[in-house]
């Protein structure tokens, strides 16, 4: 089995990115790309929605400009009250 842990992604920047974020039925997915993102540029869509219906996901890409921007950027949204999982 290969261990992934042991390999960096190497990615030049500026480059396109998507996070996925799962959140309660109830949240806003627009609002909290918002919240995290503030003026930066970028897109929300509705990704998929679990079969009893209380979690939805969303695909939220933009451009992230280093590895500290992007690794940020998955905290920031990880940390955020309304985010139940950021993949």
């Amino acid at each position: 089995m290969i261990d992934l842990n042991e390999y960096k992604l190497e990615l030049e920047y500026p480059c396109k990115w998507c996070y996925k974020i799962v959140i309660k039925d109830e949240h806003n997915a627009n609002a909290i790309a918002r919240n995290v993102l503030q003026d930066r540029d970028h897109k929300v869509t509705k990704s998929n929605v679990s079969s009893n219906g209380k979690f939805k996901s969303y695909n939220i890409d933009l451009t992230v400009n280093s590895d500290e921007d992007r690794e940020k950027l998955h905290k920031d949204f990880h940390q955020h009250k309304n985010v139940k999982m950021v993949v």
